[in-house]
């Protein structure tokens, strides 16, 4: 402090604060140098010198401090929880390939050159080729090139944010120092930890002993999470960049004519993107990426799952669009699970939130894809039965879409007594067999004709249900209740506290006070939780109660189409096959929901417990001017994009074809309009710009 009073009065503050801008572009050049690029240029004390000579003058001169300066990127207090951040750009998801052999890129191809309208003589088309990473999705808002805010994808319209914890991250700038970046700019990619990193996290897991962590994912989600940023840093995350959101007062089409271009400026602006990622050509060379990295993938720092391909022209992607909310124009190409033999050590069922019985192998821990596994599905009975699966077996296990682990088989006539060998079998082990009742329960169980699976007939009269069920509607992406998590919800029920849904509300802060390990204050943030949830929107709502089949799009697609919860649960099956997104078996299964009296009774006691949502109009009750006709879109509008015109005019009655001919009324053609526009010329079918589109539309 004395020094640096010495060094303000001889040399003055402006002296004193050219020194302090120095130091921070100097520090945030070395981080950018050691994080990024892997290239060192000083030691590491020279740079602890020059960190603690930037904190030592932010300390005298606090009001100098700013929210770009190195010194904040471990710092902050604590927080009691996440805010809520809407999406200025939504984060939607990419659409996966499920076939993880070559015609998975090949299918992609043929489906990407189908929409383009273009023939088997045309060039071919360009994509970019990336790595899709096993980490954390995370969106950075710059302005003016400050990192200001930092958010999870969340349900991809709202995330939370994060900002104290992605500060502590030191591949990603907490300032852009180039010239004539966007005053708003937000760049998204992954976060996640390197192999090694996390190894070395979970031994000094285990030199506490404290907890190790399952797999890197779960070790990088969790740092992002956690409220307290002093924790976040003491965890080793990297960054990688893939692509932008929001990008203000330009628009990304007008700065940038390519993805590829995209990423080179930001790698250009010190945002690190995978060394791998790649410009390919046609479907041929799609194969040979997605090959050459599969060979690779175990030498790989860090784990992947897959790798995506990108459309590589922004106008393209445009022209494109997309298909429900997934783009047409990209889409994840996975690899094959990985797998590993292990034993199984007793099967048991589980009842899920839909009744469902699940056979469930517990097994021999063993590591595959990336994380320990204990416990493997077995699907149903018919599986079990087909894969001949019983106690004391050796069997393959593999994480399905290297999510969820799976029994794949037993190993049959390998060597006993081998290393992999099975053990034969004891004449007494006998076939597995479903339970005629309900484990939980004591309910019939039954199968539906037609349906693989057993389900509990119990509802909401059967425990296993009953939590599921609560947790599934008061979770983010429903009605959302903040800390009802798993274990309360199990004391609450298991303690007969509550046993529908409509108990939630009902509950009292001195009933959750009385629970075991219930704090006060922990039993009022639940009560205040309960109040605030009780304002939502009614496609929350709807996805909350849980009916088979029923996501979130689907329950934004009903509630577009009917506009009430009233109409929604009075309409008949033909009704409901009319909305986007709904066929029989979705309709059907609405009509059983709505037709039990025993779940209407529910949603009127949440209403009467003062759940409430804003109501609109019912599509289907809105004008129609163009009932009977029908449209065919091609090349692109100006201002809509295929989705949305096709929404527009479907909304006002009137139906879209993929093909033009004598029956087709209007052709809405764009810029870059294809051979749909030169047959409707050779049929004389009208055509209309976008303009003359919207003035039907009125």
């Amino acid at each position: 402090m004395a020094n640096l009073d010495l060094f303000a009065a001889q040399a003055g503050e402006a002296a004193l604060r050219e020194r302090l801008d120095g130091l921070r572009a100097q520090l945030h050049t070395l981080a950018h140098q050691y994080y990024v690029l892997d290239a060192p240029t000083l030691p590491d004390a020279e740079y602890d010198r020059l960190f603690r000579e930037l904190q030592a003058i932010e300390a005298a001169y606090p009001e100098w401090t700013t929210a770009d300066s190195p010194t904040q990127r471990v710092g902050g207090k604590p927080l009691d929880q996440f805010a809520t951040v809407r999406h200025a750009v939504p984060m939607l998801s990419i659409r996966t390939e499920t076939d993880t052999e070559s015609t998975g890129a090949q299918a992609f191809d043929a489906r990407v050159r189908k929409e383009l309208e273009l023939l088997d003589t045309d060039a071919p088309v360009e994509y970019v080729a990336e790595l899709k990473f096993d980490g954390l999705a995370i969106n950075l808002r710059y302005e003016h090139g400050v990192l200001v805010q930092a958010a999870t994808r969340g349900d991809g319209e709202y995330g939370e944010d994060v900002t104290q914890n992605i500060r502590t991250v030191g591949q990603i700038p907490l300032r852009i120092s180039a010239v004539a970046i966007p005053a708003v700019l937000e760049v998204r990619g992954e976060v996640y930890m390197r192999r090694d990193d996390f190894e070395a996290l979970n031994q000094k897991q285990r030199d506490r002993g404290e907890k190790t962590f399952v797999n890197p994912r779960n070790a990088a989600a969790g740092a992002v999470r956690q409220l307290d940023p002093g924790i976040a840093a003491q965890r080793p995350l990297s960054f990688y960049a893939y692509g932008v959101g929001e990008v203000a007062p330009q628009p990304v089409g007008s700065l940038f004519a390519t993805h590829m271009a995209l990423l080179q400026t930001l790698k250009s602006w010190g945002f690190p993107v995978a060394e791998q990622t790649r410009v390919v050509r046609g479907a041929d060379e799609l194969v040979a990426f997605h090959q050459s990295i599969g060979s690779t993938r175990d030498q790989l720092p860090f784990d992947i799952d897959g790798v995506v391909y990108k459309v590589n022209s922004l106008a393209l992607q445009q022209r494109l669009g997309f298909v429900t909310r997934e783009p047409r124009w990209a889409v994840a190409h996975k690899y094959p699970a990985q797998e590993q033999m292990t034993r199984v050590l007793a099967i048991d069922v589980q009842v899920g939130r839909t009744g469902k019985l699940t056979p469930v192998a517990r097994l021999e821990p063993v590591f595959v894809g990336g994380t320990t596994v204990s416990n493997a599905t077995l699907h149903n009975l018919f599986e079990v039965r087909k894969k001949d699966v019983r106690v004391g077996d050796l069997v393959i296990v593999r994480r399905a879409g290297d999510v969820i682990p799976e029994v794949v088989g037993r190993v049959a006539n390998a060597d006993a007594g081998g290393a992999s060998g099975d053990v034969p079998r004891s004449p007494y082990v006998p076939n597995f067999r479903l339970p005629a009742q309900c484990p939980v329960c004591g309910s019939a169980v039954v199968r539906e004709k037609g349906e693989a699976n057993h389900r509990c007939v119990g509802g909401l009269f059967c425990s296993a249900q009953r939590k599921q069920a609560i947790l599934h509607f008061a979770q983010r992406r429903a009605v959302e209740v903040e800390g009802l998590g798993d274990k309360l919800v199990e004391q609450l029920v298991d303690a007969h506290v509550i046993r529908t849904l409509p108990d939630l509300y009902r509950l009292g802060f001195t009933a959750l006070a009385s629970l075991e390990r219930m704090a006060d204050k922990s039993a009022q943030n639940i009560v205040d939780a309960l109040e605030k949830s009780k304002q939502t929107t009614l496609p929350r709502f709807l996805f909350g109660l849980g009916i088979r089949h029923v996501g979130e799009a689907t329950a934004k697609e009903l509630v577009r189409h009917f506009g009430s919860l009233d109409a929604i649960m009075d309409a008949s099956e033909e009704a409901l096959l009319q909305v986007n997104d709904v066929g029989p078996i979705v309709a059907k299964s609405l009509r059983t929901f709505f037709d039990q009296a025993h779940n209407r009774e529910v949603v009127e006691q949440l209403r009467a417990c003062g759940i409430r949502w804003e109501e609109g109009a019912a599509t289907s009750e809105l004008p129609k001017p163009l009932a009977g006709m029908t449209f065919v879109l091609t090349g692109t509008l100006p201002t809509l994009g295929r989705d949305d015109a096709k929404d527009k005019i479907e909304a006002a009655g009137g139906k879209v074809s993929g093909s033009v001919s004598k029956k087709t009324s209007y052709v809405v053609a764009g810029s870059e309009a294809g051979s749909k526009l030169t047959k409707a010329q050779e049929l004389g079918v009208a055509v209309l710009d976008e303009a003359a589109l919207l003035e039907m539309l009125k």
